[in-house]
């Protein structure tokens, strides 16, 4: 008996073409794609034009200087990307019958979290499991919510402007942002800087600046201090913002706790306003539809323990009110 059309696509699709697809949307390129995948351009530009040919519809637009996912294509890589995730789990939960807690937890976060909290949680659980293993990948928090989202990470940390619908969140710690000049700028060694001093100076900022972005209070503290009207230099990466700042491109925005190490070296100087600062929130993200490991279970519980054992007021880094002194 002949199946419909429908029934017959799975097993009549080859599924390393998903795979393939995937990658090539990752990398907005067939080029780019075949070198990620260390295969040649059309073997890789074929590989897509059967898979189109398998579902019938196009899926990626190419055009010269042109790349172009359809709606059927940005369908598809969704779908891609929950198998991606669902297969990445098989070692972990094929290895839930040996003795000893086994698994792999892979975390995707942005950049430049330093928390001593989760530190110790990381410390805490590698002793007591010490099969598991670890993997990291830095992105933008946008990327991170959609890496959870896709089921393709166990656990996303990250800044967050609203709840993403689906996912569950924790508070992992805040943070205090405060404005900095690299010892290069013509004020840093002046005895006292107040706002008038820095009105009109250029600034680097991080693109999620933008309103109704996670760090729109960041662009607040900017207004008030009366600082240039464009910025000067913009990234997503808290150490390229610091980079920046050191070298003199512009006042930039930094977390108190973090800039502090670089404050104490003389590398970077505070500015003012110092009291009333923003400050801003990272979570710890997971997707409550994933088939958890018994790794990632455990280290999800252990992580609730701990955030419930600490209160939110010893997650709170560089407390803003009291006036910092010169450098």
């Amino acid at each position: 008996m002949n199946l419909p059309r429908q029934q017959r696509f799975p097993w009549n699709l080859d599924w390393n073409l998903l795979r393939t697809f995937m990658v090539i949307v990752d990398q907005r390129g067939i080029s780019k794609a075949a070198a990620s995948l260390g295969l040649k351009q059309p073997t890789v530009s074929a590989a897509l034009k059967r898979l189109e040919a398998s579902t019938g519809k196009q899926l990626i637009i190419r055009k010269p200087n042109e790349f172009i996912v359809t709606r059927s294509g940005q369908a598809l890589y969704a779908e891609c990307a929950r198998i991606f995730g669902t297969i990445s789990q098989l070692p972990s939960l094929i290895d839930a019958d040996q003795g000893a807690l086994r698994g792999h937890l892979s975390i995707v976060t942005t950049s430049a979290v330093m928390s001593r909290h989760f530190d110790d949680i990381l410390s805490d659980f590698s002793k007591t499991h010490p099969h598991v293993t670890y993997s990291f990948a830095v992105t933008e928090s946008d990327d991170v919510v959609t890496m959870i989202s896709q089921n393709r990470a166990s656990f996303g940390i990250c800044l967050l402007s609203e709840k993403p619908p689906n996912l569950e969140t924790m508070v992992l710690y805040r943070e205090f942002f405060g404005l900095y000049c690299g010892a290069r700028h013509p004020l840093f060694d002046a005895e006292e800087i107040t706002l008038k001093d820095i009105a009109g100076e250029p600034f680097v900022a991080f693109q999620t600046e933008a309103e109704g972005g996670p760090l729109e209070a960041i662009s607040r503290l900017r207004a008030r201090a009366g600082l240039a009207n464009s910025w000067r230099g913009v990234s997503s990466s808290l150490n390229e913002i610091r980079r920046m700042i050191m070298s003199n491109i512009g006042i930039g925005a930094l977390p108190l706790h973090v800039a502090e190490r670089d404050e104490q070296a003389g590398h970077i100087r505070q500015l003012p306003p110092y009291d009333e600062l923003p400050m801003v929130t990272i979570y710890l993200v997971t997707n409550p539809s994933r088939r958890q490991s018994n790794a990632e279970t455990a280290f999800l519980n252990a992580c609730e323990a701990a955030l419930t054992r600490i209160g939110i007021d010893e997650r709170t880094y560089g407390k803003s009110g009291a006036p910092y002194p010169p450098a």
